[in-house]
């Protein structure tokens, strides 16, 4: 999988405009690349048409809903509070439930790295004998366990995050598109990428994880027929400890770093931390996942290297689906949080892609309306 050259992808729909992107002249330190200097070297691809004016989303605004009659169980996966990432993203869809809807109780627990699926079934089993409804399960890692226990409680409802194949009448799954977001976060890369060399850490090898994988492959491809790219995972599938692992993280990017690329984008975790601290250390630059990492607290000492985050909003699903259950109405859970439902997307913060970012909004909106269609398998 490494240092492959990628050849083009051929761009369905895109419209001939003026060749590469302009050189805004914009960037104040290395680590903010304008896309006059990487597009004029890297990028092959015609810019997109620019994106339609977005309508606002109305996804919370409809009136006052009343959850203080809920009692949250939230079953974290590897990492827990505190990942910057997927965790934390969770976290902040109950926090954000706890002040605009009134839930008064949000129980948490955590998963280990190493744990037994008994561990896992007996958490939500405990959850749900102390009378806490809902329960979110964080992660494909509960399916079995969710399944078990939802049949045992059918008058408990539960969550599962990145899982649906649950078909019991108690359980929504709340399932993303992955993909999609990581798309722009590979244009995003190409773009920023000096070398035209990009790089990609996964955490553990699981169809979950290639779906960020594919995305992000397939959006440095489309706009450019030089890209090369690192590909790599920390740990293989049943080994969840590569969500949880900084240093190896670290490792892996550096080695990344070592071989040419100049941009890296990670789907770890907890691990991601350890990317991070790798591109700083090797002048490099680097796109966060799930959550918005250029703000996140524990990453705070690499924020000026993340020029972007694919934004995958957990948080949105477990509020809306909250809000839901609140409402007694669940049909008002979207099947799919995608870039359509703003279920995923590409963060701004500290504005090192404000000069591309009429370029993303342009593939946002070609992938939204079905001219660019997203494969969430990594084609090599």
């Amino acid at each position: 999988m490494r240092g492959t050259a990628l050849a083009a992808a051929t761009m369905a729909g895109v419209l001939a405009l003026a060749g590469c992107a302009k050189d805004t002249g914009g960037s104040n330190n290395n680590a903010s690349g304008s896309d006059g200097n990487a597009g004029s070297n890297c990028i092959t691809a015609p810019k997109p048409p620019a994106a339609p004016a977005a309508a606002t989303s109305s996804s919370a605004a409809s009136g006052k809903v009343d959850g203080s009659k809920l009692k949250v169980g939230l079953a974290f996966d590897v990492g827990g509070r505190g990942d910057a990432s997927f965790n934390d993203a969770a976290a902040a869809g109950t926090d954000r439930a706890k002040s605009d809807l009134g839930v008064p109780t949000v129980n948490e627990s955590t998963a280990s790295a190493s744990e037994s699926e008994a561990a896992k079934q007996q958490r939500l089993e405990q959850m749900a004998q102390q009378g806490l409804n809902p329960i979110v399960a964080v992660g494909f890692a509960y399916a079995q366990s969710v399944k078990a226990v939802a049949t045992k409680y059918p008058n408990t409802k539960f969550a599962i995050v990145d899982d649906d194949s649950i078909t019991l009448p108690n359980v929504t799954p709340l399932v993303f598109a992955e993909e999609q977001g990581s798309f722009l976060a590979g244009v995003a890369a190409a773009y920023k990428s000096k070398k035209c060399h990009v790089g990609f850490v996964g955490g553990v090898n699981t169809p979950l994880i290639q779906k960020f994988e594919a995305g992000f492959l397939q959006g440095a491809k489309a706009v450019s027929s030089k890209i090369k790219v690192e590909d790599e995972y920390l740990t293989p599938a049943g080994d969840f400890s590569g969500f949880q692992d900084p240093p190896k993280g670290n490792a892996k990017a550096a080695a990344e770093i070592s071989r040419g690329a100049d941009v890296v984008y990670h789907a770890a975790g907890a691990s991601g931390k350890g990317v991070f601290d790798a591109a700083k250390q090797n002048n490099a630059l680097a796109i966060g996942v799930d959550s918005d990492q250029y703000n996140q607290k524990t990453v705070a000492a690499d924020k000026d290297i993340i020029i972007t985050s694919m934004i995958k909003r957990v948080d949105v699903a477990v509020f809306e689906y909250l809000q839901a259950v609140a409402k007694g109405d669940l049909s008002t859970v979207p099947k799919r949080f995608d870039l359509k439902s703003d279920g995923v997307g590409y963060s701004t913060s500290g504005g090192k892609v404000d000069d591309i970012k009429d370029v993303l909004d342009g593939y946002k909106a070609q992938i939204v309306s079905g001219a660019i269609k997203v494969s969430d398998k990594p084609a090599k």
